[in-house]
């Protein structure tokens, strides 16, 4: 009798072991073919692309008198999502941390003015380029002298002392006048007491754009330009080359430059 219900309870023993077992593989198969989905297939998969952003640098990311987030970037990278049959998800996150957050994978890109730089290059992958920008000569609205930067020498320009724009200015020839910012560089042309400022192409327009009876225009441009993308994490190929489709066919039927002149007046995006 005693030998009986022990073998039984062996045969009971073998039988959980076994289950347990199967259980265990089952699970590992599981973790193994969930570990091999890229980013973008999960993206894919779940209908959401998650973005950082700060949300209060205007006019590119910026809640509007509704609350709403808005600007440049963030219609770019709507337009980018919906045409991939996506929803965002906005991360607002301080630009300090940002970057930190990429790299901890709060979210999958960064849609915020990010500048393509060697030394970021380094570290994180991008799309292709959505915002070209340079530095500007702005001069009243009647000038027709000042055409070029050469132009500059022995001219007043209003500028930051402190600003990349005030030494383009200074080595150019111009006498600097210290200003606190583009308004009221700004306002010192109006008024006649300097004859230019040199300042951001990007910030430039935007206060043209919001400002139409300003007075002042752009009268020359630096070739040389700074280009801003999208920024992902290293080893997300498949992605960026999905955001990259949308941004030629967004550049290929005028969507971005459309959304481009919406918030500055002109195409920006090349």
């Amino acid at each position: 009798m005693k030998k009986a219900i022990w073998l039984l309870m062996l045969g009971l023993i073998l039988v959980l072991t076994a289950c347990g077992t199967n259980n265990d593989e089952e699970s590992t198969d599981g973790d193994s073919a969930e570990a091999g989905d890229s980013q973008y297939d999960k993206i894919m998969e779940e209908g959401v692309i998650s973005v950082g952003t700060e949300g209060t640098y205007a006019p590119f990311t910026f809640h509007n008198e509704e609350d709403e987030l808005t600007g440049y970037d963030v219609e770019v990278i709507r337009e980018v999502a919906d045409r991939m049959g996506l929803k965002v998800n906005f991360e607002e996150t301080q630009w300090d941390s940002m970057f930190a957050g990429l790299n901890a994978e709060r979210f999958d890109l960064i849609a915020n003015q990010v500048g393509i730089n060697p030394d970021r290059l380094e570290n994180y992958d991008f799309s292709l380029p959505y915002t070209v920008s340079a530095a500007v000569i702005v001069v009243p609205e009647d000038n027709s002298d000042i055409t070029s930067f050469e132009d500059l020498e022995g001219k007043t320009s209003a500028q930051s002392l402190t600003s990349n724009f005030g030494a383009i200015a200074k080595e150019n020839g111009a006498e600097l006048e210290g200003v606190e910012g583009l308004a009221q560089s700004i306002e010192l042309i109006k008024q006649g007491r300097v004859d230019v400022t040199v300042n951001d192409r990007l910030a430039v327009l935007d206060y043209i754009n919001q400002q139409p009876d300003s007075g002042v225009k752009i009268s020359a441009r630096e070739e040389d330009v700074s280009e801003t993308a999208f920024a992902f994490n290293k080893g997300n190929e498949e992605l960026i080359e999905a955001v990259n489709e949308q941004l030629e066919a967004m550049k290929e039927d005028g969507k971005l430059a459309e959304i481009s002149e919406k918030w500055f007046g002109e195409d920006v995006s090349e």
